[in-house]
């Protein structure tokens, strides 16, 4: 199954007020990731290419990364992520697109696990970093994310999950 996902936000801001945000993924001091709501992003080493992590059980590796435009990764897991995932700020007219841009061949397990549950909590996860993008270079959001009922049950399932293992935190 072939997948592209693609998530995108304008900021009525040159790209120099973005770039610091994209910059800080990963970092004590990460302004883009929605870490409070999520699973922490979180790799080896700073930001750079060769870099390995991943957020919950996505795991990945930063193949490529030109500071405060774009960095993007390639996926390790789960089984059958065949593809990339990458953050792109694009300057456009009168402001700059941040852009979540998501390609993969969905294989094996994959194939039932994307659409059920990783993708509307992907989505989910995406929609929040793009609003805590907004509100870092507006100090407001217009039009906030909300979370649909499949997301909220899905987090709540993997709530209990977790805390049957060691941690009381949604995975994905």
């Amino acid at each position: 199954m072939e997948v592209r996902n693609i998530h995108e936000r304008f900021l009525p801001v040159p790209p120099e007020r973005l770039a610091p945000l994209l910059d800080s993924l990963a970092s004590r001091e990460d302004g883009l990731w929605p870490h409070e709501r999520w699973p922490r992003m979180r790799f080896d080493r700073p930001l750079a290419v060769g870099a390995s992590g991943g957020h919950g059980p996505i795991r990945y590796d930063v193949e490529g990364y030109e500071p405060g435009r774009r960095v993007r990764f390639r996926f390790r897991a789960p089984r059958g992520f065949d593809g990339w995932h990458a953050l792109v700020v694009e300057p456009a007219e009168g402001g700059v697109l941040l852009r979540h841009e998501l390609e993969m061949a969905a294989r094996g397990p994959a194939r039932l696990s994307w659409p059920v549950v990783f993708r509307p909590l992907h989505d989910a996860l995406v929609e929040d970093a793009l609003d805590k993008a907004e509100l870092a270079v507006t100090g407001r959001v217009a039009r906030p994310a909300r979370w649909g009922w499949r997301v909220r049950v899905l987090r709540a399932a993997l709530a209990r999950q977790g805390r049957g293992r060691s941690s009381g935190r949604p995975s994905p």
